[in-house]
């Protein structure tokens, strides 16, 4: 509920402190007293721009300031507000603030923290509904007339399996967007890391196989010329062979004669053995690796395609061996993490297709529940209309639906319909949406006969009707009082009036008026007595004659 509304420097208003009750709150006062101020007012802290010729002449600054009991809508709105940035509220208060001033500065709080314009509308929509002139008409529009049909119809159940099930599509979808943003880009990966990894793994590369490659290429390249050189060797061992043995024979009998001489010369005689030895060792030697040396062109063919094998991967992988090796490695986790991603994703298809096919069929069923509720909510409202002094109105709900396609486009928790509230005030007349309708007494009229129906489902906990009594008078009036009543037994309701059976209808009575002080015109608002509350009655009624005292009294019973 609207528990104060503070104004200061608004229009003819200095300073002005209105204090609300629960109940029914009826604000009269004669033309021109400045009514419409606390309207204007209360537009003001739910979001709607500022007029700086608003601002009390004389006065700089203008600052409207409402405080909100809201136990009942404590966890939207602390949602809204954790969304937007701002602290949750304490002991279920909401202290709105705005001021704005004649340099166009204009600045807003909610619970003393700066805030926005548009988080002031959008807790407009869960706060206050607004009837009349300058209207602040959230039941305007259509996602909050579906509301009001579900809330009628009692398809909370239904509503919120469809909004699980559009939940739970939007949360596959994400999750395979999450995957593989696209499919052409996410395949060709997989193609390429597939290719990568099996040309590596099929290559069985060694980390140390190349310099033996290498080396095998060079030495299978001169096997000619190593045969050449090991023939042209042997040759000049064979041929030196008969004149080494002849001198190695006499030189050795020089080194025994020498060795007898001189004892300490023997070393020299083993030295000479050696070198007999070493000699035949040479040929030996030559003769094994001639044998040894392959001349066979394909291992030549072989090595080099090989090493080609290997030059290519370095080319295309890395500069070493290892470097390759390496990325055959990571190259195959990728592939390993990419293939478990497609099988997750075929398992989010599947998935989805079955959400899909739920998603769908809940709200088919929704939809189907509230064309069944449509016709029952339009007979109550029509009853209501009737009382109110639309004797012949037509009141009919519009619900068009999404086709299949459509809705799985972009499922939405509300399910697939709009739905349109629709009126038509005179008969002969075919009915138009409510937003198309130019009389705001009519409109009013309509709200109060939609909230009267909705009474006991409707969430927003402050209801203000203003010019709710044009173009109504007689026993139309005693009911439009009697409407009011009847929904401020379970939300607050601020009705501005002129008829004084609605005024007397009301649990609280303020009377604005305009007095002159030092030369200065402003607007007060007091809260009246039973007494006073007859005089006021009286005036409305015509005049303070003993009859319209007696009747204001009546009235008042």
């Amino acid at each position: 509920m609207l528990a104060t509304l503070r104004i200061k420097n608004l229009a003819l208003v200095s300073d002005l402190t209105l204090e609300l009750e629960s109940g029914l709150n009826v604000i009269t006062g004669e033309t021109g007293a400045g009514k419409s101020v606390i309207i204007g007012a209360l537009n003001l802290v739910l979001g709607e721009r500022a007029d700086r010729t608003l601002i009390r002449s004389g006065e700089e600054t203008c600052s409207v300031e409402a405080l909100f009991h809201i136990p009942g809508l404590r966890a939207p709105v602390g949602r809204l507000l954790e969304e937007r940035g701002l602290e949750p509220c304490e002991a279920d208060q909401l202290l709105i603030r705005r001021t704005f001033n004649n340099a166009g500065a204009n600045r807003q709080f909610i619970n003393g923290t700066p805030t926005t314009l548009g988080v002031l509308a959008e807790l407009g929509e869960w706060l206050v509904d607004m009837h009349g002139p300058h209207d602040h008409q959230s039941l305007l529009h259509p996602a909050r007339q579906r509301e009001m049909l579900d809330a009628f119809g009692h398809l909370e159940p239904a509503r919120g399996a469809c909004a699980k099930a559009a939940t739970r599509l939007v949360g596959i979808r994400r999750s395979m967007e999450e995957l593989v943003v696209d499919e052409r880009t996410y395949a060709q990966q997989l193609d390429l890391l597939r290719f990568q990894v099996q040309e590596i793994t099929q290559a069985r590369l060694g980390p140390d196989e190349e310099e033996p490659i290498l080396a095998e290429c060079r030495k299978a390249g001169n096997a000619a010329r190593l045969l050449e050189l090991c023939r042209s060797a042997l040759d000049l061992l064979a041929e030196g062979e008969s004149a080494l043995l002849t001198g190695a024979g006499q030189l050795g009998r020089t080194l025994q004669e020498l060795e007898k001489l001189d004892g300490a010369t023997a070393p020299l005689a083993a030295d000479h053995a050696r070198a007999i030895e070493a000699w035949g060792d040479l040929s030996a030697g030559l003769t094994r690796y001639a044998d040894r040396v392959d001349v066979d062109p394909r291992r030549l063919a072989e090595l080099e395609e090989r090493l080609g094998l290997i030059q290519s991967l370095k080319r295309k992988y890395g500069g070493t061996l290892a470097e390759v090796l390496r990325f055959g490695e990571e190259a195959a986790g990728k592939l390993a993490r990419l293939e478990g991603r497609e099988a997750e994703l075929e398992r989010l298809r599947a998935e989805a297709r079955k959400a899909e096919a739920d998603q769908w069929q809940a709200a088919q069923e929704l939809s189907t529940l509230r064309r069944k509720a449509a016709p029952k909510l339009a007979r109550e409202v029509v009853r209501e209309l009737g009382e109110l002094g639309f004797k012949q109105s037509r009141f009919d709900l519009s619900i068009q639906s999404l086709s299949r396609e459509e809705a799985l486009q972009g499922p939405q928790a509300s399910g697939i319909d709009t739905v349109e509230f629709q009126f038509a005030p005179n008969p002969g007349e075919p009915p138009r949406p409510l937003r198309a309708i130019a009389s705001s007494g009519e409109m009013a009229r309509v709200m109060l006969a939609i909230k009267t129906v909705l009474a006991a489902q409707d969430r927003v906990p402050v209801l203000v009707f203003d010019e709710v009594d044009a173009n109504v008078g007689g026993e139309t009036a005693q009911v439009v009082g009697e409407k009011m009543g009847a929904i401020a037994r379970r939300r607050q309701v601020l009705c501005i009036t002129h008829l004084a059976p609605v005024a007397a209808s009301g649990a609280a009575h303020y009377l604005v008026s305009k007095e002159t002080r030092n030369g200065r015109t402003l607007s007060a608002i007091d809260r009246l007595s039973k007494e006073d509350r007859i005089t006021e009655l009286a005036r409305m009624l015509g005049g303070q004659s003993a009859a319209a005292r007696k009747h204001a009294e009546a009235l008042l019973k």
